[in-house]
């Protein structure tokens, strides 16, 4: 169908940043969600906290069950940090970097209220609108009180929230399959290896730069022209999830990356996020294209007695290690000194190549799945877009 639907400002058709109203027993049980449980690859909140009321009347920005949560800090509102909080709770409280927006009951649907606060369109006028500077820019409560929102009648959000909801169900599942995947492979790791840190088979450790050859990249400048748009994949670590990189959301000419005096990386070679927000840090890809890649990521090209998916599994099952040896003030990060003194099994080859073997299938599977998921990616992409122009 096709229909133009008219707008409404959002603050007509919700409540934006509420208050808590009457205060709650000070013994009362509630949901405590921190920026972190805020999932942007799935949506939701993906975990909560019991927290008594007394822990959290203060210093905490309140919210009840159903409501949608917009972080409003970069870079969490650019990553698309937008979620309904489906809590076990009926009361919320979270970080004082949420804006809170609830919907109007008899008004609008709050599942087509989240779903188009996800809108690309929307989260790129929201980030022109972001006020302070460096790491402290936020999305004004401004920017949300004044946008325009198609309004169809509430049968119709409803509709359209149920299509929307269908087809992130779907990405759910292949996302959890591939997850399921890779606990298969560390289960596998683990049973030919042991445990990295108790090494109860007795094998061998190497730094990582007695074992590899570490190194970096770089980010040409965003003014100059002709440095972006040319064919050389170049990887940023929003592009470092714990699979493999087949590809890149942007590439490089070859002035830009001359520009940076940078290198083609080799297939086979490890990419390590050095830091970012969240829990990017620590993180791992397996390159299986020639690419370039920017300062935050390290790359490690393992020498010829690794079989590179076993160290790529190895380092996969190190992720909260590599995490704790991150250092700074208010960030934590790590750098190619850290990630060279990071300590791996040096087993033989020919265990190596054994385990390589047995992941083969698995790996086969994890492709499916993956191509599976960027089809319904697409589609997911295209059906917002089209569910708000009235043409869903």
């Amino acid at each position: 169908m096709s229909a133009k639907f008219l707008t409404a400002k959002l603050t007509d058709i919700a409540e934006l940043n509420p208050p808590l109203g009457k205060k709650l027993p000070t013994e009362e049980l509630v949901s405590f969600v921190p920026m972190a449980s805020l999932s942007a690859e799935s949506a939701s909140v993906e975990t909560t906290q019991d927290r008594p009321y007394a822990e959290v009347a203060k210093g905490f920005t309140p919210f009840l069950d159903g409501d949608v949560l917009v972080a409003k800090i970069t870079p969490c509102f650019e990553n698309g940090k937008i979620a309904q909080a489906r809590l076990p709770r009926s009361h919320g409280f979270g970080s004082t970097e949420f804006h809170v927006v609830r919907a109007r009951s008899g008004i609008t649907e709050s599942r087509y209220l989240h779903h188009y606060l996800r809108l690309e369109e929307v989260r790129a006028n929201g980030q022109r609108r972001m006020t302070g500077s460096g790491g402290q820019r936020r999305v004004p409560a401004s920017f949300l009180a004044d946008l325009a929102v198609p309004l169809p009648p509430l049968e119709e959000q409803r509709r359209i929230a149920a299509i929307l909801d269908q087809t992130e169900t779907l990405r759910t599942q292949r996302r959890t399959a591939l997850a399921l995947l890779d606990s298969l492979t560390q289960s596998l790791f683990l049973d030919m290896f042991g445990d990295p840190v108790a090494n109860p088979k007795g094998f061998s450790k190497q730094p990582l730069s007695v074992v590899a050859e570490i190194t970096t990249g770089s980010t040409p400048g965003r003014g100059a022209d002709g440095y972006y748009g040319g064919n050389i994949p170049w990887v940023k670590t929003t592009e470092v999830t714990g699979g493999e990189i087949h590809d890149t959301e942007e590439k490089l000419t070859e002035a830009g990356l001359k520009a940076i005096r940078g290198k083609l990386h080799p297939i086979n070679s490890i990419v390590v996020a050095m830091y970012g927000q969240g829990q990017t840090r620590g993180r791992c890809a397996l390159l299986c294209i020639e690419a370039s890649c920017n300062q935050a990521c390290g790359v490690i090209r393992p020498s010829e007695e690794f079989v590179p998916r076993f160290m790529f599994a190895q380092l996969l099952l190190a992720y909260e290690r590599l995490r704790a040896l991150g250092r700074g003030g208010n960030q934590e990060n790590l750098n190619l000194q850290l990630l060279g003194s990071f300590e791996v099994l040096v087993p033989p080859e020919v265990l190596q190549q054994t385990f390589a073997t047995r992941i083969a299938s698995i790996e086969a599977l994890k492709a499916t799945h993956r191509r599976a998921l960027a089809a319904l990616d697409a589609l997911f992409a295209s059906l917002l877009q089209r569910a708000f122009a009235g043409q869903l």
